[in-house]
C-alpha cells in the first residue's frame, strides 16, 4: 500500500506544538481555546466537576478551576453543559448505512462521534484491494477519525461462496503494512481458525507478527472452541447472543465491543453489567450495522449510549466505554480522556439521558454546533465503484428448479438467522420442482463477474409465505445478488430491475414494481444525502410489509441481509449452492431425491 494517512497520533507530539501547550499550561502564554462554564465528566472515575478546559492546537493543554484563566484567542461558553471525550465506535461498516463515508462523517460528526473503526469488508469484497484503497482516499481528510482494518474474511467462507475478491495472508500482510490500517478485522471464518485451517492461520499470524489488533466475530463459542479461537490471537467479540454469553467472553478475557444493532438484547446486557456492580474496563460499544433511516432518525453510536442509560445503565459508565475503554482497546492514549497532554476531542452534551451534542470539537477545532457541520464536507470521486454487477438480465426460469418425475425430496434451509438443516416434500408440475407450502424461495447470482452468474435456489422454511419478492445487491458479505420470494415471476423482475440500476433493492409484488432504491456505488452505497436515502430504504422497508409478515425478533427485515452468510454455523444460500461451514457441503441443487 503507497496510500499515506494523517500522522495521528505523532501530530501531537511535534516539539514546537508541546512547549506551546507547556507555556499555556504554565500561565505564559495564551490558549488557542478556552472552554468555561462547563462540567466534566471524568472517564476514570465517573465523577462530574466544575472545569474550564485551555486549548492549544490539537492538545489539551490545561484542566483548571472555573474562571481562574481568561486568556485565550477564543473562549466557547459551555454553561449547563457536561463535557465528555469524543465518542468512539470501535466495530462498524460504513456501508451498511448506504452513503458516503463524507455524508457518514456529516451524520455522526454533530452529534458526538469523533472517531470509529470502519472495517470496509463489504466494499473489499466487491473490490479487493482498490475498494480498500478507495475507502483509505475517502477518509483521509475528513474530520472524522476513521481508523480502518484489514478485512480477514473476503469472502467470509472460501470455498463455500465466491466474491469479487479473495484475500488470502499476502494481502493482509500487503494492507497491515499501510499506516493506515490499524489491524485485522473482524475475523469472521471461526471455524478456520478453530480447526488450524492454513489460510486462516497464517491470517491471523500476520496480524500478530505486525503487532496491531485482531478483531473477533465469535459467535455461539464457548468452551474448547472459545479457548481455541482466543488461543489463536482473537482478542474481541460483538456477536452476544446473551447476557449469560457476554459474562462468559468477559470472563475468558476478551474485549466486548457491545453493538447496538440488536437491541432486543441490550436489556439482558444492561442487567449482566449492572449485576456485576461495576463496568469491566473491556467492555466497548460499537454500533455495527446502522441502517441510513435508523441513521438519519437517531444517530450512530451516541443512539447505542442513549438506549443503554434507557435500559438501566449508569450514564457514566456508558460513557466510559464509549471513550476511556475503547481508546485503551485501540492502544490510543491521546484519546479518551479530558486531560492535559490529550488530545482535545471533546463533545458538550446537553445532560446526561438524551445526549444532544451542543458543540462537537475535534482535533481543537469546532467541528459541529446544534447539530448541524460548522463546514460542509467534500467527498471523495467514487465512480471507481459504479458498474459493479455484472450480470446479464435474468428470466422467469432462472427461479425454478428443473426435475424429472412427480415428487421429489428437497434440502430446505430452516429458521432465520440460527439456521439449520431441514427437508421436504414437494411436486413436480411441467418439469419444474413446486415451492413446498408454507417455505419461500431463496436465490443468489454470482455478480462480480468471476463465475457463472447462474441464480442457485433453496428453500426457506420458517420465512412465511411471501407474496411477492424482494432483490437486493446488500447480502453479507460477498454480496452477490439475492433474491426472495414466492414466485419466479416476480423474483425475475425484482432482480432485473436492481441489475438494470448497477444495484440496490427492489419490492415487487403482482409482477409491479413497488419501490426501487438505486445503489450504483459497489451495489451498496449511493451519493444521495443521507436524508434521501434514509426515506428511500424507509420506503423498501414500508413495501416489504406487504409481501411478508414479519415475527421478531428473528424472522424481520433485517434478516433478509445475513440470510447468505455462510461462516456463522447452519446452512446458507451463496452463488454456489446450500453451504455448510460445520461440514465443507456445498449443495449446487436442493434436490435430494426424484420419485
Amino acid at each position: 500500500m503507497t496510500t499515506t494517512p494523517r500522522q495521528e497520533p505523532a501530530d501531537i507530539n511535534e516539539p514546537a506544538l508541546r512547549a506551546r501547550a507547556v507555556a499555556a499550561a504554565r500561565g505564559d502564554g495564551p490558549f488557542d481555546l478556552l472552554i468555561t462554564g462547563g462540567r466534566i465528566l471524568d472517564a476514570i472515575t465517573g465523577l462530574v466537576r466544575e472545569a474550564d478546559i485551555g486549548l492549544v492546537g490539537a492538545l489539551i493543554a490545561s484542566v483548571h478551576a472555573p474562571a481562574s484563566r481568561s486568556d485565550a484567542a477564543d473562549v466557547f461558553d459551555a454553561a449547563g453543559n457536561i463535557i465528555s471525550p469524543g465518542l468512539i465506535d470501535t466495530h462498524m461498516h460504513i456501508e451498511s448505512s448506504m452513503v458516503t463515508p463524507a455524508e457518514y462523517a456529516e451524520a455522526v460528526l454533530p452529534r458526538g462521534v469523533t472517531t470509529i473503526v470502519w472495517d470496509p469488508h463489504e466494499f473489499a469484497n466487491v473490490h479487493g484491494l482498490d475498494g480498500v484503497r478507495w475507502a483509505i482516499e475517502a477518509s483521509r481528510n475528513l474530520p472524522l477519525r476513521m481508523i480502518l482494518l484489514a478485512p480477514s474474511c473476503v469472502p467470509s467462507a472460501p470455498g463455500l461462496e465466491l466474491a469479487g475478491a479473495d484475500f488470502d495472508a499476502s494481502v493482509i500482510a500487503e494492507l497491515l503494512r499501510s499506516p493506515a490500517i490499524g489491524g485485522v478485522a473482524e475475523v469472521m471464518n471461526m471455524r478456520g481458525v478453530i480447526e488450524g485451517n492454513p489460510r486462516m492461520t497464517d491470517i491471523v499470524n500476520i496480524g500478530l507478527i505486525s503487532g496491531k489488533l485482531i478483531c473477533g466475530h465469535a459467535r455461539g463459542l464457548e468452551g474448547a472452541d472459545l479457548n481455541a479461537f482466543m488461543a489463536a490471537g482473537v482478542t474481541s467479540d460483538h456477536e452476544l447472543t446473551s447476557g449469560a454469553d457476554l459474562l462468559q467472553k468477559l470472563a475468558a478475557g476478551m474485549t466486548i465491543e457491545l453493538r447496538g444493532s440488536h437491541d432486543h438484547l441490550l436489556q439482558e446486557f444492561v442487567d449482566a453489567l449492572n449485576g456485576i456492580g461495576h463496568l469491566p474496563p473491556t467492555v466497548t460499544l460499537c454500533t455495527d450495522d446502522v441502517f441510513p433511516d435508523e441513521l438519519y432518525e437517531n444517530g450512530g453510536l451516541d443512539d447505542v449510549v442513549r438506549r443503554l442509560v434507557r435500559y438501566g445503565m449508569r450514564p457514566e459508565w456508558a460513557l466510559r466505554a464509549a471513550t476511556f475503554n475503547a481508546a485503551q482497546r485501540l492502544k490510543r492514549s491521546d484519546l479518551g480522556l479530558i486531560a492535559p497532554g490529550r488530545r482535545a476531542d471533546l463533545v458538550l452534551f446537553e445532560d446526561m439521558s438524551e445526549f444532544r451534542a451542543r458543540a462537537v470539537i475535534a482535533n481543537g477545532r469546532l467541528v459541529a454546533e446544534n447539530g448541524a457541520m460548522e463546514n460542509p464536507i467534500q467527498p471523495l470521486d467514487a465512480s471507481p465503484l459504479m458498474q459493479s454487477v455484472k450480470l446479464a438480465a435474468l428470466v422467469d426460469d432462472d427461479f425454478r428448479i428443473p426435475a424429472d418425475g412427480t415428487k421429489v425430496r428437497l434440502a430446505t434451509i430452516d429458521r432465520p438467522r440460527f439456521t439449520r438443516w431441514g427437508e421436504a416434500e414437494a411436486d413436480v408440475r411441467d418439469g419444474f420442482v413446486v415451492p413446498p407450502p408454507g417455505s419461500a424461495m431463496i436465490a443468489v447470482a454470482h455478480r462480480h463477474g468471476l463465475a457463472d452468474g447462474k441464480p442457485r435456489i433453496g428453500f426457506l422454511t420458517g420465512w412465511g409465505e411471501w407474496r411477492g419478492a424482494f432483490c437486493t445487491t446488500v447480502s453479507h458479505d460477498s454480496h452477490n445478488l439475492t433474491v426472495f420470494g414466492g414466485n419466479a415471476r416476480d423474483m425475475a423482475l425484482a432482480a432485473n430491475v436492481v441489475i438494470e440500476v448497477g444495484g440496490g433493492m427492489a419490492v415487487v409484488k403482482d409482477g409491479r414494481i413497488e419501490v426501487l432504491l438505486p445503489l450504483p456505488l459497489s451495489g451498496l452505497v449511493t451519493e444521495a444525502s443521507l436524508q434521501e436515502t434514509a426515506n428511500g430504504f424507509a420506503a423498501i422497508r414500508k413495501a416489504m410489509e406487504k409481501i411478508v409478515d414479519w415475527k421478531p425478533p428473528y424472522l424481520v427485515f433485517k434478516a433478509c441481509f445475513g440470510a447468505t452468510l455462510a461462516c456463522n454455523i447452519g446452512p446458507h444460500q451463496t452463488d454456489r449452492g446450500i453451504a455448510d461451514v460445520i461440514t465443507g457441503r456445498v449443495l449446487e441443487s436442493p434436490v435430494l431425491e426424484i420419485f
